[in-house]
């Protein structure tokens, strides 16, 4: 308690009293005088580190801002499901191979790598579409959970139905929400199906029953669920 006060009193010294605080005061002058170059030193390396932080975001917006206008015609492209040139370009207009080779650290060039796995999918192949689909991460409700199921879709066609349920499982949970979780669950009930593993499967079917009770696919998960466990 003694200390307490003591320290009350030092502290109260200080800020009441002119003539502390100007010895305060003149000690701290008298460090920086003393060690200038640290001082200086460090107050350098940290405006430096400051501009080096703006400058990379300028830098990298604009970057952004350049490859989302070279993507433009890859997506129309996409979007008329004419692959090949979203993929390979025409020569005057990039694809998206060249958009992620190019512009690989923007978000345009991320977003690139989901059309890529989505057209490698489509054309059968699958292991392309898994490496590609892997490198895209968003925060977005629809697009990262749609990358997981079409990871999830690519592990079926190899005959990997395990992997293939996890991926689905982590599209139906990815920001859960009635719209597309059924569906997803509903996929990955038939991936555990396809491994044998009825048990997760029938889970799956009641978590639609359960959770998306409004949703169109309940009927259907119910139809499942009652025949896999009249096999039981």
């Amino acid at each position: 308690m003694a200390k307490t006060k003591t320290k009350e009193k030092q502290s109260s010294e200080f800020y009441e009293n002119p003539e502390v605080l100007a010895q305060q005061l003149s000690k701290t002058e008298e460090f920086i005088e003393n060690n200038k170059k640290i001082v200086f030193g460090l107050g350098g390396i940290i405006a430096l580190i400051i501009v080096a932080f703006f400058g990379y975001r300028y830098y990298m917006n604009n970057l952004n801002q350049e490859a989302q206008k070279e993507m433009f015609q890859a997506v129309y492209w996409y979007e008329n499901e004419e692959y090949d040139l979203a993929l390979n370009g025409d020569g005057n207009n990039f694809g998206f191979l060249a958009i992620v080779e190019d512009y690989g650290s923007t978000k345009a060039g991320n977003l690139a790598s989901f059309y890529l796995g989505s057209i490698y999918l489509q054309q059968g192949e699958f292991e392309t579409a898994i490496d590609y689909l892997e490198d895209f991460s968003s925060d977005d409700l629809l697009v990262q959970a749609r990358a997981y199921a079409l990871i999830g879709d690519a592990y079926m066609e190899l005959g990997n139905y395990s992997t293939a349920a996890d991926h689905y499982g982590k599209a139906a949970n990815y920001k859960s929400n009635k719209e597309f979780s059924p569906e997803y669950l509903m996929k990955q009930g038939l991936a555990y199906e396809k491994a044998n593993d009825l048990e997760a499967a029938m889970g799956s079917y009641r978590k639609v029953v359960k959770d998306f009770s409004d949703s169109k696919q309940k009927t259907e998960a119910q139809k499942y669920l009652s025949r896999l466990e009249a096999q039981k």
